[in-house]
């Protein structure tokens, strides 16, 4: 195998596909990148961990097609430190390949493509395109609420699944860890219909956020009970899917708290985080005292003393107390982009739910916590 690439195009494609390589493997093919230079003028890089899988084709100048697969990592590194605008130039034979570029001359060892292996994909019969858009606002306002406990497996993603309510068929994205719940829904696509209820595993949501930044127009999704694959420029993934039930969280969404408090979501995150300086890393508690139209945050820490601030709130009910994880309240704050969130509350123990509006498509809730 013989080509010739830009550096600027090799670096980006081997940033996309050298991230699912896991850094320590028990399996040395699984350090590698797969790179196939074919005779109509195109690189294709592939990696997989055995669960997930990115395929990107990029141009390049093929002197002699053929198939080699060396460390993703270390070609990484190198073209990373490359000067920019170097012409690369990437020769296999005989167990090693020759990576040169200017001056820089490095020889890498190989292994034989036959060892790499490909996840098969199978049948997968749903498909259905989503707007690069709305899959950025799926994933950044429920990826934070993912579980990172193993033990609860089937948390450990974002549930995907279609739907029906007030406005008609949705598709509707949840993830939970058990102290918080975030929920999307988005207006059903074309061919989602009747889907498999699906758990998009933790990493493969991480990849496809990173590919994401770099795509435009639509996201292609396929799949089935047991893989998901994603298209997008360029690149495609696929990913097993998390074997498991998710939980039925509609359960857990409040409809009748009737306290609301209605509060600038930025302000009022800047002075959790202020407040909560000063709490332990154990609990990480925030208390909120409800007044009429005002809202005051206190943090007690044994070991750091006290704190507290005042921040005025649109509120009208009986004045309560409940206490919150500063993080997790800070974490869902961050989410919201217009100038208000509402609180509907209960009391003390129930849990709470936030969102911007009736209107909105995110839809979180937050368990209290005592303090």
């Amino acid at each position: 195998m013989k080509a010739t690439i830009e550096r600027a195009v090799l670096l980006k494609s081997l940033g996309h596909v050298q991230s699912v390589v896991e850094r320590r493997n028990t399996i040395p093919i699984l350090s590698n990148v797969l790179i196939e230079a074919d005779g109509s003028g195109h690189l294709k890089l592939m990696a997989t961990d055995l669960d997930l899988q990115v395929v990107e084709t990029i141009a390049a100048k093929v002197d002699t097609p053929g198939t080699t697969t060396v460390s993703a990592h270390t070609l990484f590194e190198i073209a990373r430190k490359l000067p920019e605008g170097a012409e690369v130039s990437l020769n296999a034979a005989d167990g090693k390949m020759q990576v040169k570029a200017g001056r820089s001359n490095f020889n890498l060892p190989t292994l034989p493509r036959d060892d790499f292996p490909m996840i098969a994909e199978g049948d997968l019969p749903t498909s259905f395109a989503l707007p690069v858009a709305t899959l950025i606002q799926i994933i950044d306002k429920t990826r934070f609420a993912i579980s990172t406990e193993e033990t609860r497996y089937y948390l450990n993603g974002i549930f995907l699944h279609a739907a029906e309510d007030a406005s008609g068929a949705v598709l509707k994205a949840a993830a939970t860890d058990g102290h918080r719940l975030a929920r999307v829904t988005v207006a059903q696509p074309e061919g989602a219909a009747g889907m498999p209820d699906v758990i998009v595993p933790r990493k493969c949501v991480a990849e496809i956020r990173k590919l994401l930044d770099e795509a435009e127009g639509n996201v292609e999704i396929s799949l089935s009970p047991t893989k998901i694959r994603f298209m997008l420029g360029n690149a495609i993934l696929t990913s097993k899917l998390i074997d498991g039930t998710f939980p039925d969280y509609s359960r857990v969404i409040p409809t009748a708290n009737d306290k609301l408090l209605k509060v600038d979501p930025k302000g009022f995150a800047q002075a959790v985080d202020r407040v909560s300086t000063i709490a332990s890393e154990k609990t990480r508690a925030v208390k909120m005292t409800l007044d009429r139209d005002r809202v005051t945050l206190s943090v007690t820490s044994p070991e750091n003393g006290t704190a507290a601030e005042e921040l005025p709130g649109d509120y009208g009910a009986d004045g309560m107390e409940i206490g919150f994880n500063a993080k997790y309240l800070g974490d869902i704050l961050g989410q919201v982009d217009g100038d208000t969130v509402e609180l509907h509350l209960a009391d003390a123990n129930a849990p709470t739910l936030i969102r911007e509006g009736e209107k909105s498509a995110a839809l979180y809730v937050l368990m209290p916590m005592r303090v």
